[in-house]
């Protein structure tokens, strides 16, 4: 994935905002609240999303995968992609998806209906 094919993706969500901040990074939120970012490592894009527990510990023993610098030192279980040998474009967009639900299910329900979000999904259905 590149950051045009990023962007793409994030714009799908509904009521994603695009800001651009952090020395040029690409900084998808919902609601006010971040759930993906797109800037540099090493001179290549890097891939920022927040994870659950589980994904947190087993991703992040991955290749081309790491605590998100800034983020994960305040004990936030946000990860970063740093290199293409990482996660695959599906593994990633499925990651980018969940830190998106994640996000806006800790949204009040009336600032869901203000920014046109649905309602989060019981797990399983």
């Amino acid at each position: 994935m590149d950051r045009k094919d990023f962007n793409e993706f994030c714009a799908t969500f509904p009521a994603a905002e695009h800001v651009v901040q952090w020395g040029n990074a690409d900084v998808w939120k919902a609601g006010g609240k971040l759930f993906a970012v797109c800037g540099w490592a090493d001179g290549r894009d890097a891939f920022t999303f927040k994870a659950g527990d589980i994904a947190y510990e087993v991703l992040q023993e991955r290749p081309g995968v790491r605590p998100a610098p800034y983020l994960a030192s305040r004990g936030m279980k946000w990860l970063q992609q740093y290199d293409e040998n990482g996660l695959t474009d599906t593994e990633l967009k499925e990651q980018i998806t969940l830190s998106y639900q994640m996000v806006t299910a800790k949204l009040s329900k009336k600032k869901r209906a203000e920014f046109g979000i649905p309602d989060p999904q019981p797990a399983g259905g």
